[in-house]
């Protein structure tokens, strides 16, 4: 080619680069304002556009499979550590002695709890995305049996007599008792909302579940969540305790002799408007202390300080002398070491007045917890060798185990799982998403308000212009992605958005997420947060006849009269699949008093069972209420022509709907029949 012919082409891709260049960056750094809300975020595609890859080639090229350790248990010996593997479906058996992994034994889905049989021959595991337990045969190390429970099966207890099984149900709130001879279940009894953790007392007469939920109450009213207390005799419910002011409590123990139980707890005070951030003691976190004998005291105690916060307690496990207890705190990767007889040197000299200040005394902490101790990512389940001397932490998000000398108190090992090596960034995310170290004093993190990336079930002040108005009811982040704008009333457009200037601005009232982390959190939520089956209402696809007519009535054009409804007042205009949400901003006549005069943001209606209470201020405590109390002028649907029945159906049809991914894969199992 001659000299001019290559200039030529030079300078023809010279102009093409200037134009692509400096038209294409200004473009792109409108696009990435608008996405962010900030005009400094990096000009990066990749962190936007390849990180939030949620399927496909791309996605199983940058992201990993990891364990997640949650709960553990140990044999007698102490030489076999059983953990169970949430995100791996499976259940690991560990050489304490080696340190190192011997066996996978797949499980169901999201398995949860790991107990032992007395003898040691067994594990029961429970499958809290399957509504069923595997029981393994420990010395084969297979799955020998599944055994159905109700929907969301959390927390096992054995009875006394190792013949019966507890089976914690966490989503249809109940508890299971399976026969362990036929397999079969014996009884069902309801308890709080969301139970999780359950334990049977030393002598083998009481069962006490806890609830992560607090009971539907309306905004202004003191907070209350359910214990619920078994008498393992006789196999009935003797008792209902409703502890004030607090939620999530995750687990529970007893002491040795079985005077105390004890479990962990969050104090919200969501009545609050969000500015006390600020100034702090927004959330508190701390135990539950109910005295084990009649008219026994029930006593709050928080495990923070004045300046700091420990934040997302979950497992509580009490040494074999009854000296210690060991809290593990999520939200700060910290494990708190409480001394038993400094407890009960408190409650014993303390008025019950001062005993009920202490629920809000940041300072008496200094009384009985007598160490902290650092750990890896994300602590949850804790187990005490038999001996009492080792603690095992399932340091969920390092795929690891730490080993603590409960003696020196000391961090003595770490049993490495075998998980991935490389972080992902979504995994980075995840990390954010648990860890409080970016709100001011450690107060709280996404989770505390998103347990299980789901939503808390609270209403919250969140301090707008105006102080008191606009409350708020908690959504759920479960794929989220896709069903943009978000917030109530549609203000974020984006998750970058929504969890940058607005997290800062609004709940944290910090610095905001410098721009990696940012980027890593929102591929996590776009991309990691996935529904779980509904399989209380929906198990397998295929309706029921009054779920069947829900839908006809939620797809229906004309009411009972024959008169056609106009489209914007249809349910399938505003809530199409496959989530069930136009999208779009709506008004639907339920703004309260109190509210600034707005459109809502359409919510989704996947798993929709899951989420009381509903609409935007959570006023209405059941689905039927939206219309009953709610609706009566036919501005959010035309319903009002409904006979009960026809209400009935409707609402048993919303309860049906799930996630996508589930009819997909319902598709192809229909597909492959036929």
């Amino acid at each position: 080619m001659k000299t001019s012919g290559i200039l030529s082409v030079l300078l023809f891709f010279s102009v093409l680069g200037l134009i692509v260049y400096f038209p294409g960056r200004k473009w792109a750094r409108v696009h990435v304002n608008a996405k962010t809300a900030v005009d400094d975020h990096p000009l990066n595609c990749l962190s936007c556009h390849l990180y939030t890859q949620k399927s496909g080639f791309i996605s199983k090229l940058i992201n990993r499979k990891y364990l997640s350790p949650f709960n553990m248990a140990v044999s007698k010996e102490g030489d076999r550590l059983y953990v169970i593997a949430q995100d791996d479906n499976s259940l690991l058996v560990v050489d304490t002695e080696k340190k190192k992994v011997l066996k996978k034994i797949s499980v169901g889905n999201l398995p949860h709890t790991v107990i032992l049989s007395n003898d040691g021959q067994r594990a029961y595991v429970s499958n809290e995305w399957s509504d069923d337990v595997s029981v393994i045969d420990l010395n084969t190390i297979r799955v020998v049996d599944t055994l159905k429970t109700g929907n969301g099966p959390a927390g096992l207890s054995l009875s006394a007599d190792n013949k019966s099984l507890y089976v914690v149900n966490s989503y249809s709130s109940n508890i299971s008792v399976l026969d362990l001879n036929t397999g079969e279940e014996r009884k069902r009894f309801d308890t709080g909302n969301n139970p999780t953790g359950t334990q049977l007392s030393p002598d083998g007469k009481t069962l006490y579940v806890t609830s992560r939920r607090a009971l539907i109450a309306p905004y202004g009213e003191t907070l209350e969540s359910e214990i619920t207390v078994l008498d393992e005799t006789s196999q009935k419910i003797t008792k209902r305790r409703n502890i004030e002011s607090a939620y999530m409590m995750e687990n529970v123990a007893f002491t040795p002799t079985g005077d105390l139980a004890i479990m962990t707890m969050i104090r919200p005070k969501n009545l609050v408007p969000s500015i006390q951030v600020e100034q702090g003691w927004m959330m508190t976190y701390g135990i539950v202390v109910i005295e084990q004998k009649e008219n026994g005291r029930v006593i709050q105690l928080l495990l923070d300080e004045p300046n700091a916060y420990y934040s997302d307690p979950f497992d509580i496990v009490i040494t074999p002398d009854g000296k210690k207890a060991f809290v593990s705190h999520s939200g700060v990767n910290t494990i708190s070491v409480v001394n038993i007889d400094s407890v009960r040197s408190l409650i014993a000299e303390s008025s019950p007045e001062l005993l009920n200040s202490y629920s809000d005394n940041l300072g008496i902490s200094s009384r009985y917890v007598i160490k902290r101790i650092k750990t890896g990512a994300d602590p949850k389940g804790l187990a005490l060798s038999s001996d009492g001397k080792l603690l095992y932490v399932a340091e969920q998000l390092e795929d690891r185990i730490a080993v603590i000398n409960t003696e020196s108190l000391e961090t003595v090992g770490a049993i490495d799982l075998g998980g991935p090596n490389k972080i992902t960034v979504a995994r980075q995310g995840r990390r954010l998403f648990n860890n409080s170290g970016h709100t001011f004093q450690n107060q709280f993190d996404c989770y505390t308000c998103h347990p299980d990336m789901h939503e808390d079930g609270l209403v919250y002040n969140m301090a707008s212009k105006d102080m008191g108005r606009n409350l708020t009811n908690t959504q759920s982040l479960r794929d989220i992605g896709d069903t943009p704008p978000y917030k109530w009333n549609g203000k974020n457009q984006t998750v970058y958005k929504q969890d940058g200037m607005r997290f800062s601005t609004v709940l944290t009232r910090t610095e905001q997420f410098n721009y990696n982390d940012l980027d890593a959190i929102t591929a996590y939520i776009i991309t990691g947060i996935p529904y779980p089956p509904n399989l209380q209402y929906n198990p397998n696809g295929e309706l029921t006849e009054s779920q069947l007519r829900g839908k006809a009535l939620f797809d229906r054009a004309k009411d009972n009269l024959g008169n056609d409804i106009p489209e914007n007042n249809r349910c399938i205009t505003c809530h199409p699949p496959p989530y069930y949400t136009n999208l779009k901003m709506a008004y639907v006549k339920t703004l309260a008093l109190s509210d600034d005069s707005m459109l809502f943001d359409t919510p989704h209606l996947n798993n929709i069972y899951a989420s009381p209470p509903y609409l935007h201020d959570g006023r209405a405590a059941t689905l039927e209420e939206i219309w009953t109390k709610y609706g009566k002028e036919d501005k959010h649907g035309r319903v009002n022509d409904m006979t009960k029945n026809q209400l009935n159906d409707l609402i048993d049809y919303l309860k049906s709907l799930r996630a996508p991914a589930y009819e997909h894969i319902v598709s192809k199992k229909f597909h492959a029949k036929n």
